[in-house]
């Protein structure tokens, strides 16, 4: 059965919300030649639309992948260019898992023209769709937040040292969104996380390729990235559970943190 490439609810205000690795769908000629580590899709951003239910009241935008980032990441360059250079990371088509299992069989892994193939397939149309939402909302109110969703397993030595913070905020060193933005976004963080979580701006995480190029406040678009914890609102191991009792309290600080960034916005 066909599976779209994403989908799609259109909001009015100028709020877009991307979530680029909550896809769970592989198509059967990948599938029949993953390894039984990489079946368990555990690099899920698992339950964000879930998570971020509030943002039908706001009037968001939202853009959510339907296919696994291990058929493509759309978080990645299309020429693949590292994006933490010196630094453990995973490819535009990962071939090895977050933990460094391999996701292919022996002698599966993706050629280039595949990958070539997967960036038309899978990677293009999801772009194309985020700079169309992007248009048609700075059209309306001249200037546009983007936040890009994300959330990674607490603990993972390959890729960070002992627990990560609970909430990683990115904006590219201060590029993807003006000052004003930026600031706000780490006091209502600050001020938000309280005794139960902990926060940091521009961590290990500084935003992937869509905060890094979309980003473009020059241009009217403010971008954000946003790297949870999943210990804040689901089950670390499988079957990846979500958690009510822990989403009911980290829910509220995200809403918090983006409206406060969605005040910010300089208006032109």
């Amino acid at each position: 059965m066909a599976v779209d490439f994403f989908n799609l609810k259109r909001g009015e205000q100028p709020l877009l919300i991307s979530i680029p690795h909550m896809g769970t769908h592989i198509p059967d000629g990948i599938a029949d030649r993953l390894t039984p580590a990489a079946n368990l899709l555990a690099d899920t951003d698992w339950h964000l639309a879930q998570l971020y239910d509030f943002a039908d009241a706001m009037g968001a935008t939202i853009l959510q992948a339907t296919h696994s980032r291990y058929v493509i990441d759309l978080n990645r360059p299309p020429g693949d260019e590292s994006l933490y250079p010196g630094q453990a990371t995973t490819s535009l088509c990962p071939t090895e898992t977050f933990p460094g299992e391999s996701i292919y069989q022996d002698g599966q892994a993706p050629t280039k023209e595949e990958i070539a193939e997967r960036l038309s397939t899978y990677w293009r149309p999801y772009h194309d769709q985020l700079q169309a939402e992007l248009a048609r909302l700075r059209a309306l109110h001249g200037a546009v937040l983007l936040w890009d969703a994300h959330s990674i397993a607490s603990r993972l030595p390959r890729l960070f040292d002992g627990k990560l913070p609970d909430f990683n905020l990115g904006t590219n060193e201060g590029r993807s969104c003006a000052p004003a933005v930026q600031d706000a976004v780490g006091h209502a963080a600050s001020a938000a996380v309280g005794q139960r979580f902990t926060s940091v701006l521009n961590g290990r995480f500084k935003g992937g390729y869509i905060t890094r190029h979309y980003g473009q406040p020059q241009d009217n678009i403010h971008a954000v990235q946003l790297e949870m914890c999943q210990s804040t609102y689901m089950d670390e191991t499988p079957p990846f559970g979500y958690r009510p009792d822990l989403a009911q309290e980290s829910a509220p600080v995200i809403r918090t943190i983006m409206e406060a960034a969605l005040q910010a916005l300089p208006r032109p």
